[in-house]
């Protein structure tokens, strides 16, 4: 999906109480940890089709990546330097509390860690958006070690859990983002993507050296036979 100038790759696998999945292009893999309680039909993914407002791509937000324990992205094959990451949120599932049901006092708190180093604890979306339907965007810095990102969303406990559904808590995101803070030397182009000028560089690699080889055993052979040639002439005179 194109959204905002920026193509965000999809993840739409699906997900178990445990279970560890990389996408096709092989830049981010996810993991999920944990079971939603007492719920007949248990679901990792939320969709919506209210208005999310204040944002010019609202169908980013519309679904969301949920896990009722502990949800992991990791960033692959990067350069292990600054990188700058932005998650994407919107409280889609809540109602708003200007509705004065009961189904609006349910609370999603979860903690943010990024490299296993905590950034947020008690993150709440709707009250960071001071309200529902609305999109939040935080940012980090963090830097790559041993060529990946680590960014784990984890409910420790906090917050609702049967409001307004069994079930209803955990981690909820809707898309991140990772962009580096240096010009990067790594291709970004998805693995098995021809690269006609690459092989044409390596292919000439190749040929170069070969002639040169092939002439050189060319030349080899020609003087072993002008020698074979001298020494039996000299001894036929003999």
């Amino acid at each position: 999906m194109t959204a905002e100038n920026v193509v965000y790759e999809a993840e739409n696998s699906s997900l178990g109480a445990a279970s560890f999945n990389i996408t096709s292009t092989e830049k981010w893999a996810v993991s999920n940890v944990g079971l939603f309680s007492k719920s007949e039909n248990p679901t990792y993914v939320g969709t919506t089709h209210a208005q999310v407002i204040g944002t010019r791509a609202p169908e980013l937000y519309q679904t969301s990546k949920l896990s009722p324990g502990s949800l992991r992205y990791y960033g692959l094959g990067l350069e292990n330097v600054l990188y700058n990451l932005s998650l994407l949120f919107a409280e889609t599932a809540i109602e708003d509390l200007s509705t004065q049901r009961w189904q609006s006092l349910r609370r999603r708190v979860f903690d943010i860690y990024i490299q296993g180093t905590p950034q947020l604890k008690d993150f709440d979306i709707s009250k960071e958006t001071d309200g529902v339907n609305r999109p939040v965007t935080m940012n980090f810095n963090a830097n790559a070690s041993e060529n990946h990102l680590d960014i784990h969303l984890f409910w420790p406990g906090q917050g609702t859990c049967c409001i307004p559904e069994q079930g209803d808590f955990g981690p909820s995101i809707s898309a991140l983002r990772v962009v580096p803070d240096f010009i990067s030397a790594v291709s970004g182009m998805p693995p098995n993507t021809p690269r006609k000028k690459n092989q044409t560089q390596m292919i000439v690699g190749i040929t170069v050296p070969l002639r040169i080889v092939s002439l050189i055993l060319i030349f080899i052979a020609f003087y072993m036979k002008r020698k074979k040639d001298k020494m039996m002439r000299k001894f036929y005179k003999r």
